[in-house]
């Protein structure tokens, strides 16, 4: 009988030790951790934020053995997968793979394992690389929200991220070297068990739930779930992703299945590291193409936000939802994902860390009175300029001001790998924006410390020592 898609996974997964693993896909893989801490270090004080941290006290404990990032509690892997899934995607500034995003939901459940069974830094690079690949592997399987059809956007009637379910589980199960029989009903669970593919539904919504396109925490625990349930001896669903019929593609909605993107290559052509990009800004990436050519307008002529008579944008064709083109602004959450808001609060070229959402700058009469003088409309060639390049994003941006016309264009914004030099955000800028989230959060210090050890997290012996460094309360 011929191997299930899962059990060729759970294949992949028990074969792919650190030392099977290309640099490029160590470097990645550190280069993510080493952001996502620092995305959840300046999300602490923020309202979702905070309610991941009690919901994770609630559901954890006392004295457990996982860390709550930058809030110095100790709680169960449950607990803490829980809230530092929130914490990551909170600021909506955490890295972006295809489906869209990953890392909040893959590799929160390996940090708390990786430290509370005192794993490696080599073992917790293998599991997060396994993470990311299966996961982009999945989401290159089925609809993507910037497809084309016919020359014109066609965006998915359901669409999400639920898929990443099965990276998080083998992330989990990796680390606990559960074996391929195990992995294999670990993945068949997490497949039945994984969160709806909520996002579509929630783009269409405006106001927009504020636990955004799939709750975080909520998948990180169905992976959890997965991972103890195929140890504990259930039996998963072997053909859940071989079934189109009634199996996961039918559960998630996807009018597009090509479980050739998954298998292709699979453990030898690592493409993860091509796909995936990191957000200088704390927004929704529509808009980082646009935000990248506002910020160079308004610094090399000294704009200031009152000089500005208006401000026209072009963007991606999918956009035109309620989502996006909302202009009433109630929380902080809003902000994230507002075209007119977003283009209105990289006018005041204030640097881009977690200081964009603090609610006197988010509702203050500056930002909230030039948001009314912003318009937008799709790109005319926003087709053709995604076709053969991922990280296209076309946009082009006027600024009206000083009874001049300031023009900007972008294919490729910043923190993508690009055909452009200078696109790609380097380790030193991650570096730069990881001391921007964690400051007021960490000492200096205890910054440095981070730093060194994530980047050099292969002579890491116990990943409890970054996680306990990450955890501490020095404010």
């Amino acid at each position: 009988m011929n191997e299930t898609l899962v059990e060729r996974l759970a294949a992949f997964t028990a074969d792919s030790d650190f030392d099977r693993l290309p640099a490029d896909v160590v470097d990645e893989s550190k280069r993510i951790i080493l952001d996502s801490l620092g995305c959840a270090l300046g999300a602490v004080d923020e309202p979702k934020g905070r309610i991941g941290i009690e919901y994770g006290r609630m559901t954890g404990g006392t004295g457990g053995d996982a860390t709550i990032i930058g809030a110095g509690d100790k709680v169960s892997v449950f607990g803490a997968a829980f809230a530092n899934g929130e914490l990551i995607n909170t600021l909506d500034a955490d890295a972006v793979l295809p489906p869209g995003h990953v890392t909040p939901y893959v590799l929160p459940g390996a940090m708390a394992v990786g430290e509370s069974i005192g794993a490696s830094g080599k073992d917790v690079i293998a599991a997060v690389a396994v993470a990311h690949e299966m996961s982009y592997r999945i989401g290159k399987a089925m609809d993507y929200l910037r497809d084309v059809k016919d020359g014109k956007v066609s965006p998915p009637p359901v669409y999400g991220y639920s898929s990443t379910v099965f990276g998080a589980a083998a992330a989990v199960m990796k680390l606990k070297d559960t074996g391929r029989e195990v992995l294999s009903h670990g993945l068949g669970i997490a497949g039945s068990i994984a969160p709806v593919n909520s996002f579509r539904a929630w783009s269409e919504h405006a106001p927009t739930s504020t636990i955004k396109y799939l709750l975080a925490g909520a998948l990180t625990q169905a992976a959890l779930t997965a991972a103890h349930m195929g140890e504990l001896g259930h039996r998963g669903d072997l053909l859940v992703l071989d079934d189109r019929e009634f199996g996961f593609p039918r559960f998630i909605g996807t009018r597009r299945w090509e479980p050739d993107a998954i298998t292709d290559g699979l453990g030898e052509d690592w493409r993860f590291p091509a796909e995936q990009s990191y957000k200088p800004y704390p927004h929704c990436r529509i808009l980082h193409a646009l935000l990248d050519s506002l910020t160079e307008i308004v610094t090399e002529n000294n704009l200031k936000p009152d000089e500005i008579d208006g401000i026209k944008a072009w963007v991606e064709g999918f956009v035109e939802q309620p989502l996006w083109v909302n202009r009433t602004i109630e929380h902080v959450h809003d902000a994230q994902f507002s075209i007119a808001h977003g283009l209105a609060v990289g006018a005041h070229a204030l640097p881009p860390t977690k200081a964009w959402q603090a609610p006197e700058f988010v509702f203050g009469d500056s930002v909230m009175g030039l948001m009314d003088r912003v318009s937008y409309e799709v790109h005319p060639n926003y087709v053709e300029l995604i076709s053969g390049n991922a990280a296209s994003r076309p946009a082009r941006i006027e600024v009206s001001a000083r009874g001049t016309t300031f023009v900007g264009e972008r294919r490729y914004p910043k923190g993508s790998k690009s055909p452009e030099p200078g696109s790609t955000m380097t380790t030193d800028e991650l570096v730069a924006k990881f001391r921007g989230h964690a400051e007021g959060v960490l000492a200096d210090a205890t910054v440095d410390r981070v730093v060194d050890a994530v980047l050099d997290l292969e002579t890491v012996g116990d990943f409890g020592d970054v996680m306990r460094l990450v955890g501490r309360k020095d404010r």
